[in-house]
């Protein structure tokens, strides 16, 4: 579960600094919808794993559904990094560090899954359901709803900037935004 929480302060990081203070993306809308709209689903996926790990087990064919969400998670993001490279070019480009920032994640969530998988193979068999998850710490439980519930905030704010929407196309850190 810190593996886990270790990717949520990562991707919050990329998310705050590179994606929205350097990158500005959400305010440019439309010129990267591509790339947002990946993020938000990436981001729905997320969410749900913030929201449920912690809590629930995900027992017989929840197992599969669960896989399944990982390998589409995994799938967004390869097509992420081929999106970003292409339509960031009107507007400055993905800069190494970012690129850096995305393998060090990249790694991280392999670490998290190596912890998650011989889990899934223990739910694998049991009948399907959510069950309860062994008690963790409340801080984790606390940090984990919190991550979840921003990474789905931001996925709607990307989404929405995705397809024009005006007012998620705002600056968070108070800049003019282009005309």
């Amino acid at each position: 579960m810190l593996v886990m929480l270790a990717q949520g302060l990562l991707g919050a990081f990329d998310t705050l600094y590179y994606h929205e203070y350097v990158c500005r993306l959400p305010v440019h809308g439309s010129k990267v919808a591509g790339e947002l709209r990946l993020h938000a689903l990436r981001d729905f996926v997320y969410g749900i794993l913030f929201l449920t790990l912690p809590f629930y087990k995900w027992q017989g064919l929840l197992a599969v559904v669960l896989c399944l969400l990982i390998v589409l998670e995994i799938s967004i993001t390869i097509w992420d990094f081929n999106t970003e490279a292409v339509e960031r070019v009107h507007i400055g480009g993905i800069g190494n560090t970012e690129r850096g920032l995305h393998l060090v994640m990249a790694v991280v969530y392999g670490i998290f899954l190596a912890h998650l998988f011989p889990e899934l193979l223990t739910w694998f068999p049991l009948s399907s359901s959510f069950s309860q998850q062994e008690p963790l710490p409340l801080w984790i439980r606390w940090v984990s709803l919190f991550f979840g519930i921003g990474v789905i905030c931001s996925g709607l704010r990307d989404l929405f900037a995705s397809v024009g929407l005006r007012s998620c196309q705002f600056d968070l850190f108070g800049r003019k935004l282009p005309e």
